[in-house]
């Protein structure tokens, strides 16, 4: 990409309406001097990050499902028994939903540590509640600080949990 840059001398990249990879991609372009167009590196790190977007959905009061980040196996029963199940489960900061999965009980959820992640503070797994009959929705959209521009609203036709570059989603015209 930085080979594209050096060649096209754009005044800047817009990193969004490509799913998680062109995020993943911001703290490095930023790094190596490309100008990040749109949201900064810094607050798509904060809506990636669990613990950056807890605290601002709790300073913004908003509702969110029961969840937690965890670092071992445990740790893991322990918090599912309180926030209860069914749970969504999902390394933090993957991309493509790898190793999502929905357990039902203690059982899966131990099963899924033993195959499906590895797990430390360094690579720490997310627990959040799974809601039943909810309605998952995407909105793609640009600001420029007073006015808002939407380019796309998708509407996810399969079980909410399925991850969103897997499943089936319904694209309204925008006005």
């Amino acid at each position: 990409m930085l080979e594209i840059v050096r060649i096209e001398k754009p005044k800047g990249v817009i990193v969004q309406y490509g799913g998680q990879t062109p995020l993943k991609l911001a703290r490095a372009l930023e790094a190596a001097g490309v100008p990040v167009i749109g949201t900064s590196p810094d607050a798509i790190d904060r809506a990636e990050d669990r613990e950056r977007f807890q605290h601002a959905v709790e300073r913004l009061k908003l509702k969110q499902p029961a969840n937690a980040t965890v670092t071992a196996i445990e740790m893991a029963v322990e918090k599912a028994k309180e926030i209860g199940y069914p749970l969504v489960v999902r390394p933090s900061y993957v991309l493509g939903g790898r190793a999502m999965e929905i357990v039902y009980d203690e059982a899966d959820l131990r099963r899924y540590f033993q195959t499906a992640v590895s797990v430390s503070n360094d690579a720490p797994v997310l627990l959040d509640h799974f809601l039943d009959d909810a309605v998952e929705v995407d909105v793609d959209a640009i600001c420029d600080g007073e006015m808002v521009l939407i380019g796309g609203i998708m509407e996810h036709i399969e079980q909410a949990g399925v991850h969103s570059g897997d499943s089936h989603v319904l694209c309204q015209p925008t006005p």
